[in-house]
């Protein structure tokens, strides 16, 4: 099942992706541009390998020539303000998927190849993608990253494949439960290089991440490139790379009142629009580790100058005449706007009910990259006008960007959001096994060697997510606005195809303690 046919409301309330380098164009108020610078579980789901040599994308410079991390998205509103965008022409350096590739490629026949870990054969790379699939409260919510995981490996596989050898997919269904989530670690542990890809949002026990023994019997622990990581667990684990923001700090105080980063690019643009946002946030109520997410979100735009009419959950479980709840209060508070924390099924659900009530004076429909999906394009008039916002450049401008339309085209034209970032996990796991060859051969494939690669990764996606991101654990400044109108996502900022908005001020801390506020939500 896709994520289009999902029936049921589900997400975390903050969505991060990445990946990409890029070339950033600095404007400042009155000073000219600045040019850039030259898939097994109790349900195997099968695996896919198909036959062929690796041409990673290539990755880039930025203005200044250093490589930052990234990983969300902002807008421009301020007097200084980035647009990262990156031209097809601009050349590739050390460090890049592109060099690492053909450095590794011309190691590939220096010596014979050699079975050198779990997961690793001589001709084979074995990964595993768990993602939430098969969960009654959320059908398919996260099939988009199995899809992508599944159309990578029949991707990279037809230019070359990964680290000398072809790549391997099999699929765990994590199911929004926190044993299938475990019971799939260990799945990867016994039989795969690393976890790749994947999206589990009720991840609490990690240790065997930890603690995973290699094939010499070592407990060296387990490499996962995860796209998404909800759960502060596995967000902080230091085996744990992530493409998509990790809001936590990750100092050893994961509990309590501490420091937390929250997005509020899009915010403020919601506010050129309405000046005094005054609304509600709906919270993905169904587990702990959502509901926790969505506090410093919350906390974040309130700082921003957003007034808050209340918080309140919304269930997987829920149907469309539930949410009259939220549109009555929207309607007793005067609220003008809207920001859903849960999911484009959630967020028809309440554009609907709002028509049918008759609710008028709302000026932002907001939501995250959650429903940037082929179904939300089918919600007809009733979500006209919904903004959107995302870490990367969207799929419609996929021609001014090749891993957009690599991705955009090897899942058939039909992308998905989380997918996306699952791709995009997927390219720095390449780029991290193609360095390791390039640097130490192709028998050096290990999972402490790709542990500690993971650690200094500089990459960038070829312009995908912005700027260039170094290390495991990021959080960008960068963005792009998408609104929906008669079917279709349109552009609204920054306003230059293929490009994204980045600047500090997108970003802000917050002092909270997640597991007590999510108390307070109703």
């Amino acid at each position: 099942m896709s994520q289009r046919d999902r029936s049921e409301p589900w997400l975390p309330a903050g969505h991060f992706c990445v990946l990409g380098s890029v070339r950033c164009i600095e404007r400042v108020a009155g000073r000219p541009e600045i040019p850039p610078v030259p898939v097994v579980t109790h349900e195997i789901v099968k695996s896919v390998m198909v036959r062929d040599v690796v041409q990673q994308l290539p990755g880039g410079n930025q203005v200044k020539r250093f490589r930052a991390g990234v990983l969300i998205a902002a807008l421009s509103v301020s007097i200084l303000a980035v647009g990262c965008g990156r031209s097809g022409s601009e050349s590739s350096e050390s460090g890049s998927g592109e060099s690492a590739t053909a450095k590794a490629n011309a190691n590939c026949t220096k010596e014979a190849l050699q079975a050198t870990e779990v997961g690793v054969t001589a001709d084979t790379i074995s990964v595993e993608v768990m993602a939430d699939t098969g969960s009654p409260l959320a059908p398919g919510l996260f099939q988009g990253n199995v899809d992508a995981m599944n159309a990578y490996a029949k991707w990279i596989n037809a230019n070359g494949g990964v680290g000398c050898r072809q790549l391997k997919v099999e699929a765990w269904d994590s199911k929004l439960d926190a044993t299938e989530s475990k019971n799939g670690i260990i799945n990867a542990c016994k039989n795969d290089l690393a976890m790749v890809g994947g999206n589990s949002l009720f991840n609490p026990d990690v240790s065997v991440i930890g603690n995973c023994a290699d094939k010499a019997g070592q407990p060296v622990g387990l490499p996962v490139f995860a796209a998404l990581a909800n759960d502060v667990n596995e967000q902080c684990a230091a085996n744990v790379w992530v493409m998509q923001a990790v809001a936590e700090p990750c100092n050893g105080t994961n509990t309590g009142v501490r420091d937390l980063k929250a997005f509020v690019g899009a915010t403020k643009y919601y506010q050129t629009v309405q000046p005094n946002l005054k609304g509600i946030f709906l919270v993905p109520g169904d587990l702990p580790t959502t509901i926790q997410s969505a506090t410093y979100q919350i906390e974040g735009q309130k700082q921003a100058g957003v007034n808050w009419i209340d918080a309140l959950k919304v269930s997987g479980r829920s149907e469309q005449s539930a949410f009259n709840t939220y549109v009555q209060a929207l309607k007793n508070g005067g609220g003008n706007y809207a920001y859903m924390g849960s999911n484009d099924v959630a967020m028809t659900k309440l554009r609907k009910e709002a028509t049918a009530q008759g609710l008028t004076g709302v000026d932002v429909w907001a939501c995250s990259l959650a429903c940037y999906t082929e179904n939300f394009k089918t919600g007809g008039s009733a979500v006209d006008g919904t903004y959107v916002w995302m870490q990367f450049i969207p799929f419609e401008e996929a021609s001014s960007n090749k891993a957009v339309k690599a991705y955009v085209d090897a899942v058939g034209g039909k992308p998905d959001s989380f997918g996306a970032q699952a791709w995009q996990s997927a390219m720095a796991f390449t780029q991290a096994v193609n360095e390791i060859v390039a640097e130490k051969g192709p028998n050096a494939i290990t999972r402490p060697n790709l542990l500690a690669k993971m650690k200094t990764l500089s990459f960038d996606a070829d312009g995908w997510i912005g700027k260039a991101r170094t290390g495991q654990k990021v959080f960008s400044d960068c963005m792009a606005i998408m609104q929906i109108n008669g079917g279709k996502f349109e552009r609204v900022f920054p306003k230059e195809a293929g490009t994204l908005d980045c600047k500090p001020e997108n970003v802000v801390t917050v002092k909270i303690d997640p597991a007590a506020a999510a108390a307070n939500v109703k």
